[in-house]
Order: C-alpha cells, then sequence, then structure tokens
C-alpha cells in the first residue's frame, strides 16, 4: 500500500492555493464590484489536481447563495452523465464553510474538504462573524469544536496542514497563504466600504 508523503502533501497544498489564486480569486473580484461577499469555491479532482469547476459568492442573487452553496448548484447542473462523482473531488473553500453550506457539502456527497481561512479569520479579518454566531446560538458549538473528522467527511485547514511539514515546505506555502491574505484583505475592504447599499440579510 503506498502512503501519501510529506511532498505529496506540500504539492497538494501548493495547487489549492494556485486553484484559489488563478480560479477563484478572479471570479471573487467580480462578484465583489457587485456587492457580493468574498467567499468562493472549487472542486479539485483528487486524481490529477485539476480544477473541474470554481464559483464564488452569489448572495445578490439569493442569500443562499454562498460561494460553497453557488458551487453546488452550478455542479448539480450538469448532466449526471458528465457529472464527476463526488467521492473523487477534493472540495476546496477560501472559508471554512459555514454550517449551511457543510451540511449542503456533506448531503452533496463529497468526502473532503479543505480551505484556507478559519471561521476565525472571517470574524477577526474579514468582519464577518456570522459563521460563529449562528454555530453558537443555533447548534451551541463553540468555536473550533464542531468534529472536521466524521462519517461523512474529513475537513482540515491549508495553513494547519502547512504546519505540519517540514520547515521548508511549510514556510513556501505560509508565504503564499500570506500573499493570498492581502489579496482577501483588499477585497474584504472594498466588499465593507460598499455593503451598505446591498439587501444580503447577514451583510
Amino acid at each position: 500500500m503506498s502512503h501519501a508523503t510529506s511532498s505529496d502533501e506540500a504539492l497538494l497544498l501548493v495547487r489549492l492555493l494556485d486553484a484559489i489564486e488563478h480560479d477563484i480569486v478572479p471570479l471573487t473580484e467580480i462578484g465583489v464590484s457587485v456587492g457580493n461577499k468574498i467567499f468562493g469555491a472549487a472542486l479539485i479532482d483528487k486524481h490529477d489536481l485539476s480544477t473541474v469547476l470554481a464559483e464564488t459568492n452569489n448572495e445578490t442573487v439569493s442569500p443562499l447563495h454562498h460561494g460553497e452553496m453557488h458551487l453546488l448548484k452550478r455542479f448539480h447542473e450538469w448532466p449526471e452523465a458528465h457529472r464527476p462523482a463526488p467521492s473523487s473531488l477534493i472540495f476546496l473553500s477560501t472559508h471554512e464553510p459555514c454550517s449551511m453550506c457543510v451540511s449542503a457539502i456533506t448531503w452533496s456527497g463529497f468526502d473532503t474538504i479543505r480551505y484556507l481561512f478559519t471561521h476565525e479569520d472571517s470574524r477577526d479579518a474579514f468582519a464577518i462573524p456570522h459563521d460563529l454566531k449562528i454555530l453558537k446560538e443555533v447548534f451551541d458549538v463553540d468555536p473550533g469544536e464542531y468534529r472536521r473528522d466524521n462519517a461523512f467527511f474529513h475537513a482540515d485547514g491549508i495553513r494547519q496542514a502547512a504546519a505540519r511539514l517540514d520547515a521548508a515546505e511549510r514556510e513556501h506555502i505560509l508565504s503564499r497563504a500570506d500573499t493570498l491574505l492581502e489579496r482577501y484583505a483588499r477585497l474584504s475592504d472594498s466588499y465593507q466600504q460598499s455593503k451598505d447599499g446591498n439587501t444580503i440579510p447577514l451583510a
């Protein structure tokens, strides 16, 4: 039986960061320009790590169209005969999925979730506290206490996975993540400055 190595994981994390930078961020820049939040997602083929589909937040159309939900909507619009099996894909989210999105991802059959920014990052770096508030108010779950390893899926943060690598691999990936943080900070500033003009219930 073959086992994934540290280098395998490092290559995967770099590819996930590439997908965020090149496939998701350009869509998010357009989305933010018309009043949407900064969250996006992509489906990554587990075999060749290609991007199968990418989407971004579309809450100005429907408050249910978080980046992950909009991606799932688009994915299920494909004819079933041409739709890859969810088990063959990594569900990549720019930000740790909220309770609605993680439930929808689970119901859709995806067993692997990766994300760059945590719920705490959404609250502290991007001024979007709703994920954590809903987890606490509705489900009485404190920050970080839902089960990322369970019978349905394994979820892991890119930064958290990078911390388990050797120093050279770790520093390269964290440097890339910091660069993306700067881009998302600018997008977040744009969203925050314009959000009073939208009708998103939890803006």
